[in-house]
């Protein structure tokens, strides 16, 4: 039986490591690339952070009237079907699993040039990743609290170093980086509506994360007024950490320079400060990548809970440890298939494709599920904790936007997206089977 042990506090910085990984550190000349202009950048911008908020709201109504154990999961297959749910999140435990050993080697590959030589090798980059998953393997195998305090301490770390970074960026003289011609500008076939919806890919990407919270409902003190609180923080947070850092770069590089690096963060550290920029800055992102790891590793075994629940996956996913609360097998078990991912990883950006076309509808259903919940007590609620305002606009403006990125997803970058997809149809067959097999 699982416990209740993490506070407010907690749950906002669960939310800040799982929103700020490595993306805010590689998606931001992705996006300038996408969007051709300043203007678009930060429309971009601005209107993922406006889109995130009302998420954000939306799930925290869910998580204060219902508190599943892998509540992401449970949510869906509770407002839907059993089926629909495992389609869903058997792909998104695939993605995560591989999105965090592609996070974890960006983050190794940050910090190895500040190590021995020897180690400073595709082989001593691929020890860093292995070194680092084992070690928050142990934290997390020792109990869900201990990892929720290393958890608090890296995710304060995280948000000191960004607002430093953000405040050292804008205070320096000016550096000078080459500038770049986007692809949409030399064209001369610049269309604003296109390059807004192309750049909403990877700026959802980089907002994404928060809505796994929801995998910690029975872990949660008071999770009616605890859920949405730590939800409502943590974004609030996140939003301004990733406009002030935008803001940061463009004042110090111009739109130009900001599209033209995809390690913005140590190269205009490097050029504004020297050598020990470069370190500060590549230690902040390795700190930014441990809050990731570690979070990731709290969440996802809640989602195999509420699959060994459901009788889709063998019982002993779903055996917690009494004392420490952690499901032993489980975090063995993700912990295999994230060290396994480092042999068959693509590109970061691919990644970013691959897993938002199936992430963005994931989110869109759990977000829609709101709907049925309120429709089923319709007249007769007796949910008296945090309620939305503005219904049914705000979960709908969510919705309706995820969808749009799942299209463009589509669109813009097929090849994975396809990959995706058919995982996800995939799982239909599967789900039966492992339900007659389990």
């Amino acid at each position: 039986m699982i416990q209740p042990k993490l506070t407010t506090f907690d749950v906002a910085m669960i939310v800040v490591s799982l929103v700020i990984g490595v993306g805010i550190f590689r998606t931001l000349a992705i996006v300038a690339q996408s969007a051709g202009s300043a203007t678009v950048f930060f429309a971009a911008w601005v209107a993922g952070g406006f889109v995130s908020l009302c998420g954000a709201l939306t799930y925290a109504e869910i998580g204060a009237r219902y508190h599943f154990p892998g509540g992401f999961y449970k949510l869906i297959s509770t407002a839907f079907h059993p089926v629909f749910a495992f389609m869903l999140n058997w792909v998104i435990v695939l993605t995560y699993g591989a999105g965090l050993a592609g996070v974890a080697l960006i983050g190794a590959e940050y910090i190895n040039p500040l190590l021995p030589v020897s180690l400073q090798t595709r082989a001593g980059v691929q020890g860093t990743v292995i070194a680092t998953v084992l070690f928050f393997f142990v934290i997390n195998y020792l109990g869900i609290k201990s990892s929720a305090r290393l958890q608090n301490i890296l995710s304060s770390l995280k948000i000191v170093l960004m607002a430093l970074l953000c405040l050292g960026v804008v205070i320096a003289p000016g550096a000078e980086i080459a500038p770049v011609v986007t692809h949409t500008s030399s064209l001369g076939t610049y269309n604003f509506f296109s390059a807004f919806a192309v750049s909403l890919i990877a700026v959802f990407y980089t907002y994404g994360g928060y809505q796994q919270t929801l995998n910690f409902g029975a872990d949660i003190k008071d999770p009616v007024r605890n859920t949405p609180r730590g939800i409502l923080i943590g974004m609030a947070i996140v939003i301004c950490l990733y406009l002030c850092i935008n803001y940061a770069y463009y004042h110090q590089l111009g739109f130009a320079g900001l599209a033209n690096s995809k390690l913005i963060a140590a190269d205009l550290a490097r050029a504004l400060f020297g050598d020990w920029g470069f370190t500060f800055v590549s230690v902040a992102i390795f700190i930014s990548v441990l809050g990731y790891i570690n979070a990731t590793l709290l969440s996802l075994p809640r989602v195999f809970y509420a699959m060994a629940d459901d009788g889709v996956l063998p019982p002993i996913f779903k055996k917690v440890n009494e004392r420490t609360q952690v499901q032993e097998f489980t975090l063995v078990f993700i912990t295999v298939v994230v060290l396994a991912s480092l042999l068959v990883l693509g590109t970061f950006e691919k990644i970013v494709s691959y897993v938002m076309s199936i992430d963005s509808l994931a989110l869109a259903s759990a977000a829609a599920s709101i709907f049925v919940f309120r429709h089923r007590v319709r007249g007769n609620d007796p949910h008296t904790g945090y309620k939305l305002r503005l219904y049914p606009w705000i979960p709908l403006i969510f919705i309706l936007f995820l969808l749009a990125v799942s299209v463009n997803v589509i669109v813009s970058d097929p090849v994975p997206a396809a990959i995706g997809w058919g995982l996800f149809f995939s799982g239909a067959p599967l789900y039966w089977l492992l339900k007659k097999v389990f």
